[in-house]
């Protein structure tokens, strides 16, 4: 049976979160309770909650009593509203701070095959193979300097920050 737990509204950016969800999901519950011990990110903390929470969910709703046969079949962080504040600065100006906040989704199964029916990552973010060959024709184009007469190499390009040339008289 799959059991999931969800915390909404956690302050911590959903970016940041993902990168402590990668470790576990796939694992074992206890590996991966283990790994978000000794995790030292903030985010950390709050999802062990949240997988301690779903493991308690299996052992209520579908009598689980073997927690050694859980696995993470599912770990996402979704983007929640960010908290927007102002922080003034210098001459009357402002600058916008957002204080982003995410929601964490955490899914077990103790099936040996629990990832039936269950995307390890949204439809939208996975990532697409390319072909293992590539032929020649569809490969990108060099691009090619022209050489010019008495110059070894085209001078810099000429920015927003860099004056422009005198001219010669």
């Amino acid at each position: 049976m799959i059991t999931s737990a969800r915390a909404r509204f956690i302050r911590v950016s959903a970016r940041k979160a993902r990168l402590v969800l990668d470790q576990i999901r796939g694992k074992s519950v206890g590996d991966a309770l283990a790994t978000l011990e000794f995790t030292p990110r903030a985010a950390a903390r709050l999802i062990e909650k949240v997988l301690r929470s779903a493991v308690a969910n299996a052992e209520h709703n579908h009598q689980v009593r073997n927690l050694d046969d859980l696995r993470v079949v599912q770990a996402i962080a979704d983007g929640g509203p960010s908290l927007k504040r102002v922080q003034p600065r210098a001459m009357g100006r402002a600058f916008f701070i957002k204080h982003r906040t995410s929601h964490l989704t955490i899914a077990v199964s103790d099936e040996v095959n629990g990832t039936r029916g269950v995307l390890t990552r949204p439809r939208h973010m996975r990532i697409r193979r390319l072909p293992a060959t590539v032929p020649a024709a569809a490969a990108a184009p060099v691009a090619v300097a022209k050489a010019r007469p008495g110059r070894t190499s085209s001078p810099p390009p000429r920015g927003k920050g860099r004056a422009k040339p005198r001219e010669k008289k």
